[in-house]
């Protein structure tokens, strides 16, 4: 696949996450919530968690900004659910090292279609947005192991 393609093909999953997000909503009170927003573009993110037992049992958002924004937080969702929390924290650390254009080693956790995002860290004012809610998503996970 030409990498026209690849990005064509990159840039209608990151589109479709904004237009069809995944897991948007919230939790009961059996949760942990997380604000953080980017005041540099005004990105505003609530992550919300349910970890049982060392797993992501449900995660779900609620925000507004752009569409890497957005986009990320329907895909992070998606991705952590069912995973523990270690796995969750891992994932978090390779979608970081990939925003910050190091390379990343896939081969023990699917990427799925996080893998779209890898062309924000061509855009370093873009990789807040696209970290925004990995990074709340690591503070729930803190706060809710405590």
């Amino acid at each position: 696949m030409s990498f026209d393609n690849l990005d064509t093909l990159y840039r209608q999953v990151i589109m479709d996450h904004y237009k069809n997000p995944r897991n948007r909503g919230s939790l009961t009170d059996e949760s942990v919530t997380i604000d953080m927003n980017n005041p540099t573009c005004g990105d505003r993110i609530q992550i919300h968690l349910h970890v049982e037992d060392d797993i992501v049992q449900e995660a779900k958002f609620e925000g507004e900004g752009c569409s890497i924004s957005l986009s990320s937080a329907s895909m992070m969702t998606q991705a952590i659910k069912g995973k523990t929390v270690e796995q969750a924290m891992q994932m978090s650390q390779i979608f970081s090292d990939m925003m910050l254009g190091k390379d990343v080693d896939e081969m023990d956790i699917d990427l799925g279609d996080i893998q779209a995002l890898q062309g924000v860290a061509k855009f370093p004012a873009r990789i807040k947005c696209a970290t925004l809610a990995w990074k709340a998503m690591e503070k729930g996970v803190d706060n809710q192991s405590e």
